[in-house]
């Protein structure tokens, strides 16, 4: 098979499988937790203080599943990225920090700005 084609399979397939981990272990949390007032996840906390966003209109499972398709395209993207990179592992370790961290940063912040142009900020 060509590279490519390769490169897209694992892709794919990684994204599925850390999709459902992330979703099922953030719903088994949220479960958990249910009880607890500190039920939400990391993401959500990083949104509401960066984007001034109320979290009463965020804690629900459309967030959480974005929030699990985010991450999941994060990791498989720079897993993927990284293992076609013919250089040494200090390398390959420094240029997936770089690229995650940058996913991460500009991913949420799309996504951050999204739910403000949809009117989910505090109405103070």
């Amino acid at each position: 098979m060509n590279d490519v084609v390769v490169n897209i399979i694992f892709f794919i397939i990684l994204f599925l499988m850390v999709f459902i981990v992330d979703f099922l272990f953030v719903m088994r949390k949220k479960l958990k937790n249910k009880k607890k007032k500190n039920n939400e996840i990391m993401e959500v906390n990083y949104l509401v203080g960066k984007f001034k966003l109320d979290k009463k209109k965020l804690l629900n499972k459309k967030i959480t599943l974005i929030c699990s398709l985010i991450n999941a395209f994060i990791i498989s993207s720079v897993v993927t990225i990284i293992s076609n990179i013919k250089l040494k592992m200090m390398w390959q370790l420094l240029i997936g920090f770089v690229l995650l961290f940058g996913l991460i940063y500009s991913l949420y912040e799309i996504y951050g700005r999204i739910l403000v142009k949809k009117g989910k900020y505090k109405n103070e």
